[in-house]
C-alpha cells in the first residue's frame, strides 16, 4: 500500500525553484527534473524503508539523473518531505528541519 506525499512548505519551495532553474537552463528540462523527483516519490510511497537513515527518523533517497536528494520522514499515515535538497549545499542548511 502507497502512503500519501506531503510536502513541508519550503520543501515545495526548492521543488519549485529547481523546476524553474531547470527550465532556464534548456527548455522542457524543468519537466524532465520534475518527472524525476516524482519516481521517486512514488518509489519512497510504495517501500519508504528501502531507503537508509540519515540521521534519526530522517531517511534519504537519491535521483540518478539529478544531483539532488529527497530528505522524508514515514508517519503512520503518510510520508512527510523535507527537503529536496541539491548535493553541492551545505547540508548543515537541513538541520533545523
Amino acid at each position: 500500500m502507497s502512503l500519501p506525499v506531503v510536502f513541508r512548505r519550503i520543501a515545495r519551495l526548492e521543488f519549485e525553484e529547481s523546476i524553474a532553474w531547470y527550465d532556464a537552463q534548456q527548455a522542457g528540462l524543468g519537466v524532465q527534473f520534475a518527472a524525476e523527483i516524482e519516481n521517486l516519490l512514488e518509489r519512497i510511497s510504495d517501500s519508504p524503508q528501502q531507503f537508509p537513515h540519515v540521521r534519526n527518523r530522517i531517511r534519504r533517497a537519491v535521483s540518478t539523473r539529478f544531483p539532488y536528494t529527497v530528505h522524508y520522514i514515514t508517519e503512520k499515515e503518510r510520508i512527510v518531505v523535507l527537503a529536496i535538497f541539491h548535493v553541492k549545499r551545505n547540508p548543515t542548511q537541513l538541520e533545523g528541519r
